[in-house]
């Protein structure tokens, strides 16, 4: 107690200074006023000197003579010292000192003159008081305090029933019920109910009762009633227990507890005069029992959830009605009220958030605003917190609305004054609500529109320091999104006008955010509570109702249905319409007519919903087979074109959606893409365009949306629109096409590794056509200056960004057109002129200001040797032109403008239109066709324009550094093949731009070996192709064949277009008479040879492919010979071996391949339907016919015979194989021998090419019987022991072969066994090579011999040479001939079957044989049958001769044989290439057959046992008269050189053998 210490100097020296200080000490604190302070002071002086004494420091009587002083300071001094001597009491008796208790004694006693008894009795000890003597014994005065305490304390003296004491209680229910709106206040009545309890002994508690009591009939009168209640009760507990007892009366069964009780409950909370833990005690049910309940309402709703969608049987029905009658009679029986929601209400309807939230926080979500009376009043709190914000930003224009009161209640939430102050309540509030806000749409249009006020001004409001303020508000703004407005659009009934609101606020978003709305609303929002899991089921049922009934006829009454379910519950409705969708079809049409009624936030809402269905991952994109797309997939594209055409749907999600996939690798989704495009834009892909379509597509853009496309392309201008803003707005359009590009490749060699070949082949074609139809969509309604502005140049496209270089032009082109004709137009107004001749000197000078950025970049496309043969002006015009520039479509113009005219005349006629639309339709009609001309006009004029340009280019397109042949290989590798399997328009403007070239008469083209690379090398370009390529080559290739087919017609039209054509002519090495250089050209008849071998090789190359069988080859090779169909096969024979083929075809595929068997058999009826049209070889192409034939007439039909039309076309052939090697062998950068002795070899003939012809046919001969009889050597070793004659055979054979050995041997021994007339001979050609070389000047030297070459290659090529890859765009590589064989044992193997044409060409096969040594050369003059005898002569000698001997050494020769084909290889490959390349690979080609059927897997042992016997027929056949394609001349020329031919059978060998045989064969044709 002591806080005040007396100094140890007062009391040593307190007689003289120390009682004086003490006392003034004292006298200072009782005149202080410090609050009760100074007591405190003046009881711890006190203390100290009475502590004095009881230590014995001071002596008894001063101390009391100064305490007595002290009395006079205070009126309570003797209260304050009693209190001290109190202390004292207690702690001296805890000591143990006596003394010292003794000495506080007789303190006390000494002072009790001036502190009264009464004070000390209160105060101190009954003990001390005792010993004191102020009470006799210290028990019984203890006693009689407990007595006391007792009667104060325990006997009761107040009334606490009405009845006890009526009339007190009367007044006081008197005194609070008066009027009140006098000057009576709370104070008064409070004092006059003190009087009561004093007077009537009332009991305080059960006045406090009869006061709530009042107040709950008076709640109005909170103000009055709260001040007195706080102003007499005592303790907050009590209060508590009277409110608990008065619910806990109220908690029985059917009773309702009263309003007014919460009321007051909920006033005394807010105002903090009772605590909500101590009342929430009293509140019943429990916090368990509600949470019980509200499990069972989400299990009871997911029941009927499952009932709804599941099939019930009628028993099961009536089990369920009866249990539903059960729980109704439960609940008649109604439960006692939930007090905690009601105090919940009450609270809110005064505006106490604070305990509101606190209770619901003790609830399950949503399970206190899932009762509408407090949905509604926490709706009417929000109301009135967002007025003031509401009325400042969020009323529309015009809109008056209805004001909102505050609440008087100055404890209520704050209004909101701006967007901020909504985070304070508000926010908080709606959540709390949660999907319950539906019970007020006014509140929901509020909601919305502050959102969309707030949108505003975010967007308008770009300061960086006020960001984060506007992303944290953004955030909360999607949170009530998502788990307020769009859960409680789902509970509303049908209410359009707030899904339009809604979407006033969502169309401000980015769509990544409403479709993360969207997700969560459909996913998992209608899980969160019972009202929302049977609002599902109901949707979806009712779903299941209208869709079964939907059909093209109740589409109106099914749409309004459908939209009304639409405006709640959009998500569930929509799933459940695509999954119908992805396993019916033909519900498309149907349910796009049906979405007219929805709300554009629905629309967005399906969007969504469309791409959540594409992205499924439980759905495999493809069908169980693997080898197509799944049926949903493309239900699911054809819908969205469908849907995304007709209504307003934001294409932006979609259009990312696909560019994440490509992005990811997958191209699937592409059919999206391409569905949308079509129907948006009205574009189509196919490759099944009728021939009038095709030139249509040739035109503007006016004819192409009129003939052009299957369907019609009316009312696109919109929606081309829509998706050109939704892909420049999103920045998608250069990157989808660029993935486009990329993924092509990517199907292949990512993509398609685990993936079925033909999968792999659709998914490309998918891939490209979709580039095609979206890069057409591009070009044409891109403006100029977005189109530039995002396309980069060439060389970036390719170098950078990988782009295939046919993609990337394909993306340029328009470009390029756009730039050309800007810088023309700018040019025209520069300079105003209106001459014909300036205005194309104008475009030529635009041309070159555009395209020589472009020349320059596609430089760095390609490596450097390339641009010795073309030029990059070349490559680049060809690349950039397109057909709308080579070529006017008049016909389809005149078609569409006939057409025009027909419909005027019809709407004329029809006299049921009215006059009105009479009159619009003819409007559009005409306006059309003016259209139409005009656009025809302008063509016109353009494509004039561009014809001068390529005409004043076509000088420097192609360069003469190196052979003609690489040239077109180069021509053919870069432009020509890449080109034509892109889309059928440039199918078609690769054969019209050949075409042109060689109309424009362009230097260093070679029309002719053009056209022969492309038609004699086709299979492996057929089978590389995918099945829309295919349709496309075929294209190309029946263009072609038709310019062809037009010159083979007619002589006239040959003269006029070909003759004296550049790409026509052959030089001619002459060492004749002249010894001079002469320029030939190709005639007629010898042309009509090369088409007859260009259709041999067409049909040879389809046997080939039909008899792989291979799928893609067999579907492929099909699909071209469908669409050359009308140009090909002219010929009976060929035809026939076709058909043959086809036929068998249909025979095996029937139950195997069915897709095959379609094509075949479709194939086979069209062929069928062509034969009328087909004539005899023999029309075709002057064929000579042998005197006496020992083929009967009806094994002359099919390919057997095709390959023998007389040496003229298998001749031809020879040169263009040579040329062909030669250029391979060129491009390689290596010089083989074989070059040098073809280069001497061609030197060795005249102008007429008749020159040398018997040392030819004896090279040729012998060359023939070496291979003849190294392929019986084989054969003998398979089959020893066989037939007398077979013995003898291969008596003749061994014979053969020795012969053929010594004259190989001879012809390398070269100039030692060279006669002295050959040796000069080779000196004059040397000359000649010189002078040529010297003319040429241009780095070809052996060029003229290649173009003589070109006419000659049919020989090799009809006799079989499948080494030729037609895969490749260079050259083909020749095999050797053992390479040749082996392949013919692994087919033999392979395939027992007969030849292609099946009976036909089995047939020709025996026929074959017999002209197998000497068949190319039965139809010449006498020169040729005298030399046919003697060669027949000498073989008889050998054969007699050597024919014991040979028998004897057969076991050993079988032993050599093998390894002479080891030797043979190496030693002759570049000697067995040559003879490839001019002979078709000699017998061992004609052992399988010169005709399509050589590819027929015919046994060795039948071919070689047939070859063997018709031998001595040809010899017979050999000499008799024939007469000669040539003439007389031919037959002078062959008279002249007869005394050469020993020398040059003998020793000119293999080196000059090549090209002496073009030659000579050449002019015989």
């Amino acid at each position: 107690m002591a806080t005040l210490i007396l100094s140890g100097e007062w009391i040593k020296n307190w007689e003289k200074s120390g009682k004086h200080e003490f006392i003034q000490l004292c006298k200072e604190l009782t005149e202080k006023t410090d609050h009760g302070s100074e007591i405190r002071d003046i009881q711890a002086a006190l203390y100290e000197l009475c502590w004095q004494v009881v230590q014995g420091n001071l002596k008894l009587d001063v101390v009391a003579s100064v305490l007595g002083d002290m009395m006079e300071l205070r009126d309570d001094m003797p209260s304050i010292l009693a209190d001290v001597f109190s202390i004292l009491d207690l702690e001296t008796v805890a000591l143990e000192d006596k003394n010292k208790r003794d000495h506080y004694t007789q303190l006390v006693g000494s002072c009790l003159f001036f502190v009264p008894e009464v004070i000390l009795k209160e105060r101190l000890d009954p003990e001390t008081l005792e010993s004191l003597g102020l009470i006799k014994q210290a028990h019984q005065f203890n006693q009689k305090i407990v007595k006391i305490k007792t009667k104060l304390f325990y006997k009761q003296q107040k009334f606490n029933l009405l009845r006890e004491e009526n009339e007190g209680y009367a007044k006081l229910i008197t005194e609070l019920g008066q009027d009140l709106s006098s000057n009576i206040t709370s104070h008064l009545v409070l004092e006059s109910i003190k009087s009561l309890i004093g007077c009537f002994n009332l009991d305080p508690n059960r006045v406090l009762d009869i006061i709530l009591e009042v107040y709950e009939s008076r709640s109005d009168q909170d103000e009055f009633f709260l001040s007195l209640i706080k102003s007499y009760m005592c303790e907050p507990l009590t209060l508590c227990h009277i409110l608990g007892f008065k619910f806990k009366f109220y908690q029985e069964p059917n009773e309702e507890t009263p309003k007014s009780l919460y009321h007051i409950a909920a006033a005394l909370l807010h105002h903090n005069l009772i605590e909500l833990e101590d009342l929430y005690v009293h509140l019943m049910p429990l916090d368990v029992t509600i949470i019980e309940e509200h499990k069972r309402d989400i299990s009871e709703a997911k029941q009927i959830a499952r009932k709804l969608v599941m099939v019930v049987l009628p028993s099961e029905k009536s089990e369920d009605k009866e249990k539903e009658k059960e729980k109704e009679e439960e609940k008649n029986e109604k439960p006692p009220d939930n007090q905690k929601l009601g105090l919940l209400e009450a609270l809110l309807r005064i505006g106490d958030w604070h305990h509101a939230q606190s209770i619901m926080d003790q609830m399950p979500s949503f399970y206190a605003t899932s009762h509408k009376a407090i949905a509604l009043a926490l709706c009417q709190l929000v109301h009135l917190t967002v007025e003031p914000l509401y009325r400042r930003a969020g009323v529309p224009k015009g809109a008056r609305g209805c004001i909102m009161h505050p609440l008087r209640n100055k404890r209520a939430p704050q209004p909101a004054e701006n967007f901020e102050d909504l985070r304070r309540d508000t926010f908080s509030m709606l959540c709390y609500l949660g999907p319950h806000l539906s019970h007020d749409p006014i509140l929901f249009a509020k909601i919305v529109r502050l959102g969309k006020a707030f949108m505003k001004e975010c967007q308008s409001d770009g300061r960086p320091d006020v960001k984060d303020k506007m992303d944290t508000l953004l955030s909360c703004f999607l949170s009530i999104a998502d788990h307020v407005l769009l859960p409680s659009l789902s509970l509303m009934d049908c209410n359009a006008c707030m899904s339009e609101e809604l979407w006033g606020l969502f169309k401000l978003f980015p769509y990544q955010h409403r479709y993360r709305l969207y997700g969560q609303w459909k996913n998992e929002t209608y899980s969160s509570h019972p009202l929302l899991v049977k609002v599902k089921a109901q949707t979806v049922e009712r779903a299941k109702y209208i869709m079964k009934r939907l059909t093209k006829e109740n589409v109106k009454q099914s749409g309004r249905q459908i939209g009304k379910l639409s405006h709640s519950n959009p998500t569930i409705l929509f799933d459940y319409m695509l999954s119908q969708i992805q396993w019916y079809d033909n519900l498309i049409v149907p349910v796009v007519d049906s979405l007219k009624y929805l709300t554009s936030l629905n629309y967005d809402v399906l969007a969504y919903c469309i791409i959540e269905a594409l992205a499924n991952p439980e759905k495999e994109k493809m069908k169980h087979d693997d080898t197509t797309i799944s049926s949903w997939l493309q239900s699911l594209a054809s819908l969205c074109g469908s849907v995304f055409r007709k209504y307003p749907i934001e294409l932006a999600g979609l259009l990312q959606y696909v560019t994440n996939q490509l992005k990811a690798g997958k191209s699937f989704d592409l059919l999206i893409l391409k569905e949308v495009v079509q129907k948006m834009a009205g574009i189509e892909i196919t490759d099944e365009m009728t021939s009038e379509q095709l030139e249509a597509m040739t035109g503007g853009e006016q004819l192409k949306a009129e003939g052009g496309y299957f369907g019609q392309i009316r009312n696109t201008k919109k929606s081309s629109q829509r998706l050109k803003d939704a892909l420049l707005d999103h920045e998608l359009a250069l990157p989808l096409c660029l993935l486009m590009a990329q993924q092509r490749n990517g199907v292949v060699f990512l993509e398609g590794g685990e993936k079925h070949l033909k999968l792999v082949g659709h998914l490309y074609d998918q891939c490209h056509d979709t580039l095609v139809q979206f890069g057409g969509f591009l070009a044409s309604n891109l403006s100029t200056e977005d189109y530039i502005k995002r396309v980069p140049s060439i060389d970036v496209l390719c170098n950078q960004f990988h782009t295939p270089h046919d993609a990337a032009f394909f993306l340029s082109r328009p470009m390029y057109a756009h730039q050309i004709l800007s810088k023309y137009d700018e040019l025209k107004k520069a300079e105003k002129g209106n001459r014909q001749q300036q205005k194309v000197h104008k475009y030529v000078a635009a041309c070159e200001q555009v395209m020589t950025p472009v020349h320059e970049a596609v430089v760095s496309l390609h490596p450097a040797r390339v641009w010795d043969d073309l030029r990059p002006q070349f490559y680049a015009t060809f690349w950039s032109l397109t057909m709308y520039d080579l070529a006017v479509p008049h016909s389809a113009y005149e078609r569409e403008v006939n057409k025009l005219k027909a419909q005027i005349k019809a709407i004329e006629e029809n006299p049921e239109i009215p006059l009105n639309k009479k009159k619009k339709e003819k409007e559009r009609c005409t306006a059309l066709q003016e259209k139409l001309q005009e656009e025809e006009k302008k063509q016109l004029e353009h494509v004039q324009r561009v014809l001068h340009r390529l005409k004043l280019e076509k000088d420097n397109w192609l360069l003469a550094k190196s052979t003609k042949n690489e040239t077109i290989t180069k021509f053919l590798q870069l432009c020509l093949f890449p080109r034509c399997i892109f889309s059928s328009i440039d199918a078609v403007y690769c054969a019209r731009f050949v075409e042109l070239v060689h109309q424009q008469k362009t230097p260093n083209f070679c029309t002719l070996l053009c056209y022969d690379r492309v038609f004699s090398a086709i299979i492996y370009t057929v089978a590389s192709c995918t099945e829309n390529e295919s349709h496309r080559y075929g294209r190309f290739l029946c263009c072609m064949l038709e310019t062809v087919t037009r010159w083979h017609s007619d002589r006239a039209i040959y003269e006029k277009e070909c003759v004296n054509y550049p790409g026509f002519l052959t030089i001619f090495r002459a060492t004749g008479f002249d010894g001079g250089n002469k320029v030939d050209q190709l005639d007629y008849e010898n042309f009509r040879h090369v088409v007859h071998k260009w259709h041999y090789m067409l049909t040879k190359a389809s046997v080939h492919c039909l008899e792989t069988g291979d799928y893609t080859h067999i579907r492929n090779i099909l699909i071209v010979l469908t669409k050359i169909l009308p140009c090909y096969p002219k010929v009976l024979n060929l035809g026939q071996a076709l058909e043959c083929r086809v036929h068998k075809i249909c025979l095996e595929e029937k139950d195997k391949r069915p897709d095959l068997y379609a094509l075949a058999m479709g194939y086979s009826g069209r062929l069928k339907s062509q034969k009328v049209h087909m004539v005899p070889e023999n029309e075709f192409h002057h064929k000579e016919q042998p005197a006496r034939s020992t083929t009967p007439a009806n094994q002359q039909n099919g390919p057997g015979n095709t390959g023998k039309p007389a040496t003229s076309t298998s001749k031809t052939e020879e040169g263009m194989s040579e040329d062909a090697d030669r250029g391979k062998d060129k491009s390689q950068g290596t010089t083989k021998p074989v070059n040098k002795a073809n280069s001497a070899a061609a030197k060795v003939t005249t102008s007429n090419g008749n020159s040398a012809l018997n040392s030819t046919k004896t090279v040729k001969d012998r060359d023939e019987k070496e291979k003849s009889g190294k392929e019986k050597k084989e054969k003998k070793e398979k089959t020893p022991g066989s037939t007398p004659e077979m013995k003898a055979e291969n008596r003749r054979e061994k014979q053969r072969d020795e012969r053929a050995g010594k004259e190989e041997r001879a012809a390398r021994e070269g100039k030692e066994k060279t006669p002295k007339a050959e040796r000069e001979k080779a000196k004059a050609e040397d000359k000649g090579s010189k002078d040529d070389k010297a003319k040429a000047g241009n780095g070809e030297p052996m060029e003229p011999t290649r173009e003589r070459d070109t006419i000659k290659e049919s020989k090799s090529k009809e006799k079989g040479d499948r080494s030729a890859v037609a895969g490749s765009l260079k050259s083909p590589v020749p095999r050797s001939e053992s390479a040749e064989s082996e392949r013919d044992h692994k087919r033999r193997k392979l395939d027992t079957h007969s030849s292609p044409s099946h009976s036909s060409s089995v047939k020709d096969n025996s026929n074959e044989p017999k002209e197998s040594t000497s068949k190319h050369h039965v139809n010449y003059n006498s020169v040729d049958r005298s030399k046919s005898r003697e060669r027949e002569v000498e073989k008889k000698d050998l054969e007699n001769t050597q024919a014991r001997s040979k028998e004897k050494k057969e076991e050993k020769d079988r032993k050599d044989r093998k390894r002479d084909h080891i030797v043979n290889d190496r030693e002759t490959s570049q000697e067995s290439k040559r003879r490839k390349d001019e002979n078709g690979t000699n017998s061992s080609k004609n052992s399988k057959s010169t005709s399509p059927s050589c590819d027929s897997p015919l046994s060795a042992e039948k071919e070689k046992s047939k070859r063997s016997k018709s031998s001595s027929k040809e010899k017979a056949e050999s000499v008799k008269p024939e007469r000669t394609s040539s003439g007389g001349k031919k037959e002078s020329r062959h008279d002249k050189e007869k005394a050469e031919k020993k020398e040059k059978r003998d020793s000119s060998g293999g080196k000059e053998e090549k090209n002496l045989t073009h030659k000579s064969s050449d002019k015989h044709r």
